[in-house]
């Protein structure tokens, strides 16, 4: 396949404006206020799919927000490759510590990316990302190239668990025959050294809540007599880990994977910086499990985090009281081998387990998903690695990431496919954090590549 550098460089500034119009709309699905938007968003992906060079483009009803679906049928005979992607976005709060507007996309230089990073949500995760697709499509279509069939499925509840798209591929397993999943929604190492993700961490996702006393009392006339309940929800969280940040749910390691000393030592390859990594975050020292590096505590350890934590009185200037009531949203980050469903289980028998005398618990599971190990001896590995040499001139390496896609144990389930996880953001890209950004270099290396992939996963499968 020909290089697309040169019809990337003829048509770039159209495929900046086409992902700066894209990453105006602010698609929040975890917020109904902004269901208009959301579904806004899913119409001009379908409009962008046909001016790529799909043949059927359509919008697909759920009991959520649609999933847009596309297709070009080029040779019955021919691989298929699926294409999966997200269009909604996570709220972008806390606003203030936001350097520029987050749904008014601007582009900035910084020292990682001197040609320039789109600053907005969903720039990286996943419109930026997604987006190289849909121009990689039209690259190939616009110069006959296209080797092989493909179909796209963008999704727009990605962003708060994938709920309506099992029920969509369920329903659908014959529309979304393929060969391979490819999937965008990752990263890699540096700019100068990629990857390609192989394993993505499990999730259980759930919130608590702790009630005391039937309304807010007075601290001063109760306060020592009646139990708080938000006292007590900081103790019993932090009682979820000892000494040496071990969690400390009864069975919550009994089904964790356990890796050879040469895989970790095959792990510990991939260049990294503690200093950078320090300096990056702004912080004097990393914090984790014990007996474990940094690169293992954050993708093949399970983990549990306080996501959010709030009750009593939060306004300005004070207010003596004692809470009826105190919440918190708790996520745990899981390995293979740990199934979600008994995890969350686990979590809800201890959680009630501990609270002490005179205050009542509730755990309300949210969502989750299944940790995925790819292989590397795949087609489909062995097709993005040639891509990879051919667009950067090295050999990407193997990842393991520790963020979550639950929906890819769902498609090899059900579809019977493996995914390839051929992600072209930073961990520097501020994904799910105020300024997130996506760098014009990547945005347009990933256009460059994905046909390549195209390319030679058409050839292998011959």
């Amino acid at each position: 396949m020909k290089s697309a550098k040169p019809y990337i460089e003829k048509n770039k500034e159209r495929f900046l404006d086409e992902l700066i119009e894209l990453l105006k709309i602010p698609s929040i699905s975890a917020d109904s206020a902004y269901k208009k938007d959301v579904l806004k968003t899913a119409e001009a992906v379908k409009k962008q799919l046909e001016k790529a060079g799909c043949d059927s483009v359509e919008i697909c009803e759920t009991p959520g927000y649609p999933i847009v679906y596309g297709e070009k049928i080029i040779d019955k005979k021919l691989p298929t490759i699926l294409v999966y992607g997200h269009y909604d976005v996570q709220p972008p709060d806390p606003l203030d510590l936001w350097d520029s507007p987050p749904f008014e996309p601007v582009i900035k230089k910084t020292k990682l990316h001197p040609e320039g990073a789109i600053f907005a949500r969903g720039s990286c995760d996943d419109k930026g990302q997604m987006y190289m697709h849909v121009k990689a499509l039209e690259y190939m279509t616009k110069t006959d190239q296209l080797p092989c069939n493909v179909k796209f499925m963008i999704e727009g509840e990605e962003e708060v668990g994938s709920s309506s798209l099992e029920w969509f591929v369920t329903k659908n397993k014959k529309k979304l025959a393929n060969d391979v999943i490819l999937i965008s929604d990752t990263g890699m190492i540096a700019k100068d050294v990629p990857s390609i993700t192989t394993g993505l961490r499990g999730l259980s996702y759930v919130e608590v809540e702790v009630t005391g006393p039937n309304r807010d009392l007075h601290s001063g006339l109760y306060g020592g007599a009646v139990a708080n309940p938000i006292n007590v929800l900081t103790k019993m969280i932090a009682s979820l880990h000892d000494k040496n940040n071990h969690i400390t749910i009864p069975g919550f390691y009994d089904d964790v994977e356990k890796l050879s000393k040469k895989e970790r030592e095959k792990m510990a390859e991939a260049p990294f910086s503690l200093e950078n990594y320090k300096k990056a975050l702004d912080i004097d020292a990393v914090y984790g499990e014990k007996g474990y590096s940094t690169n293992e505590r954050n993708s093949i350890r399970p983990t549990l985090d306080v996501n959010g934590i709030w009750g009593g009185y939060i306004g300005e200037g004070a207010k003596t009281v004692i809470a009826s009531k105190a919440f918190a949203k708790i996520s745990m980050r899981l390995v293979p081998n740990q199934d979600w469903k008994k995890i969350t289980e686990l979590f809800k028998k201890h959680f009630e387990n501990i609270a002490p005398e005179g205050v009542r618990v509730k755990v309300k599971p949210h969502h989750g998903g299944q940790a995925y190990v790819t292989p590397i001896d795949s087609l489909g590995y062995k097709a993005a690695e040639k891509a990879y040499e051919e667009t950067f001139g090295k050999t990407p390496i193997p990842q393991r990431s520790g963020g979550s896609i639950p929906i890819v144990a769902l498609f090899e389930k059900e579809l019977k496919s493996k995914t390839i996880l051929m992600g072209f953001g930073l961990d520097s890209d501020a994904i799910h954090s105020p300024n997130e950004h996506f760098g014009i270099w990547n945005y347009l290396k990933g256009i460059e590549t994905i046909p390549q992939f195209y390319h030679y996963f058409t050839e292998l499968s011959k």
